[in-house]
C-alpha cells in the first residue's frame, strides 16, 4: 500500500498570543498570509477540475477559475506538481511562525494548514494513493471516529427489543412501527416549509444575518443524501431535499436546522459576511467539501438542532403532527425509540470502516446497516452508495456533533443555559475552527 507523509497536528507551529504588536510585523503577516490564502483557493479550484465533488461552492473572484482542463495523458504529472504546489504552501505556513499573533489569527493559520493538508491528502488519492479508513479521516477531517466492539451495537438493541411491540427481528419491528409517522409526500411542502420557518425565527433572536439573506427549497430524486444545501454566495442557498425514502416527522426539523437554520445555510452566511466580505480572508470564498471544514460544517448543523429547538419533540407533536395529519398518541412512545436509535449512530461508521478496508463486502456491509443501524433495504442499498461516493465523510455527522457539543458545553454553553449555548454556537460559526483545535 502507498503511503502519504504529511505533518499532522502535532507538527503544527503554533503562534504566540500578545496583546501588542508592532504593526509593521502585523502587516507582513497579513500580506503573507493572504498571499498563501490566495494561492491556496486557486490550488483548490485547480482540483476540482480533477475532482467535481471537491469544491463545493465558489464565490470568489471569477477570474481566479482556472481555464477548462484538457486530458491529454498528463493528469499524474499534473497531480505531481499540485502536490508539490501545496507542499509549498504548508513549508510558507512554518516559516510565520516567528510572528506574534493574534487569537484569530492563530485560528487562521491553523484553519489553513490543515485545509492544505487535505487537499494534498486529496490529490494523493487521486493519483491513486491509498489510506486506511482511519488514516483517511484524520488527514482529510482532522478526526478519527471511535470504534466500538458488536457486543456494544447487542447491547442498544436488546433494549430496542424490550421496548418495542410485537417479536422478531428488531430491525423489521423498529420500522414496521415507524410507518406510522411517515409524512405523507403530498404534505412535505407544507410540514418542512413549517419547519424551517420556526427555525428561522428563533435563529434571528440570537444571530444578526443580513438582511438579504435567503434560500429556495427543491424537492429532487436519485440522491445518495436525504438534504443537501447548495451555497451560492451572497447570503443564498438552494436546500435540495431528496424524496427517493420515506421522510419521517422528525426529520422535517432536523433536515430544517440542518440544511438551513442554524446549519449550513448560516454558517456559510456568517463565514462570508465576516471573514471573507469583512476581513479580506479569500480562502472563506472557497468551500471543500473533502475537508477539517466539513466536519465543523456538519458537526455545528447536527448540533444546532438541539441549539435552534430544544423543544423539539413538543413542536412536532403540536405543530407537525395536525400538519402532517398524523396521530400523536403514539408520538412519546417514537421519541423514546429514536432516542435508543440515535446510540446507534456509530454503527455506520464501522460499516463505512470495515467496507472501504476491504474487510467486508457490500453484502456483509448490508447486513450491518439493518441489523446495527435498524435500516430497511432500501435504505441501506442508500447509505452504501454514500459510502462509496463519500467514503469517510460519514464520520462527520456524529463525530462531529460530538466534538461540537462538547466544546460548547465545556464552555458553559449547556442545556440550562441557553444564552451562552447561542453565544459560543455563534462564535464556533463566525471563525476559522479546526476539529482538533475543538478538544
Amino acid at each position: 500500500m502507498k503511503k502519504i507523509f504529511i505533518l499532522l497536528t502535532t507538527g503544527i507551529l503554533l503562534f504566540s498570543c500578545t496583546e501588542r504588536k508592532d504593526n509593521q510585523l502585523k502587516s507582513e503577516l497579513e500580506l503573507k498570509m493572504n498571499n498563501i490564502a490566495e494561492v491556496y483557493v486557486k490550488l483548490v479550484l485547480k482540483i476540482g477540475q480533477h475532482d467535481a465533488d471537491f469544491v463545493d461552492a465558489y464565490y470568489g473572484p471569477e477570474e481566479w477559475k482556472p481555464a477548462e482542463l484538457t486530458h491529454d495523458g498528463n493528469d499524474t504529472l499534473i497531480h505531481k506538481q499540485l502536490i508539490e504546489e501545496a507542499d509549498r504552501l504548508l513549508n510558507e505556513l512554518e516559516n510565520l511562525s516567528d510572528y506574534d499573533a493574534t487569537e484569530l489569527e492563530t485560528l487562521r493559520y491553523r484553519y489553513l494548514y490543515k485545509q492544505i493538508l487535505a487537499a494534498k491528502t486529496k490529490l494523493f488519492m487521486i493519483s491513486g494513493g491509498q489510506l486506511s479508513f482511519d488514516e483517511e479521516s484524520k488527514a482529510l477531517y482532522d478526526a478519527v471516529a471511535p470504534s466500538y466492539p458488536e457486543e456494544h451495537y447487542k447491547e442498544i438493541l436488546d433494549k430496542l427489543d424490550k421496548l418495542l411491540p410485537g417479536s422478531g427481528e428488531v430491525s423489521k419491528r423498529i420500522n414496521d412501527f415507524k410507518n406510522d409517522f411517515i409524512i405523507p409526500k403530498e404534505k412535505l411542502d407544507t410540514v418542512f416549509t413549517t419547519a424551517i420557518e420556526e427555525c428561522r425565527k428563533r435563529t434571528l433572536q440570537h444571530i444578526q444575518l443580513p438582511p438579504n439573506e435567503n434560500f429556495t427549497v427543491e424537492y429532487v430524486t436519485d440522491k445518495p443524501w436525504g438534504g443537501y444545501n447548495w451555497y451560492k454566495g451572497n447570503n443564498y442557498s438552494v436546500i435540495q431535499v431528496n424524496t427517493d425514502l420515506q421522510v419521517y416527522i422528525d426529520s422535517a426539523v432536523d433536515l430544517a436546522a440542518h440544511e438551513g437554520y442554524p446549519g449550513h445555510h448560516v454558517y456559510n452566511v456568517l463565514l462570508e459576511k465576516n471573514l471573507y466580505r469583512q476581513n479580506g480572508w479569500v480562502e472563506f470564498s472557497v468551500y471543500t467539501l473533502f475537508s477539517p471544514q466539513s466536519l465543523i460544517a456538519e458537526g455545528s448543523a447536527n448540533f444546532g438542532i438541539e441549539v435552534v429547538l430544544p423543544g423539539k419533540v413538543e413542536f412536532e407533536k403540536e405543530v407537525l403532527f395536525p400538519l402532517a395529519g398524523l396521530n400523536p398518541d403514539k408520538a412519546d412512545e417514537y421519541y423514546n425509540m429514536l432516542s435508543l436509535l440515535n446510540e446507534l449512530e456509530y454503527a455506520g461508521n464501522e460499516a463505512a470502516r470495515n467496507y472501504l478496508d476491504g474487510k467486508w463486502n457490500r453484502e456483509e456491509t448490508k447486513s450491518w446497516l439493518m441489523k446495527y443501524s435498524l435500516m430497511t433495504s432500501e435504505k441501506a442499498d442508500k447509505r452504501i452508495q454514500f459510502i462509496k461516493k463519500y467514503r469517510s465523510y460519514v464520520i462527520n455527522y456524529n463525530l462531529g456533533k460530538d466534538i461540537v457539543k462538547n466544546y460548547i458545553e465545556k464552555n458553559g454553553g449547556t442545556s440550562d443555559n441557553p444564552d451562552k449555548r447561542w453565544e459560543i454556537f455563534k462564535f464556533l460559526l463566525s471563525t476559522p475552527q479546526t476539529p482538533s483545535g475543538l478538544k
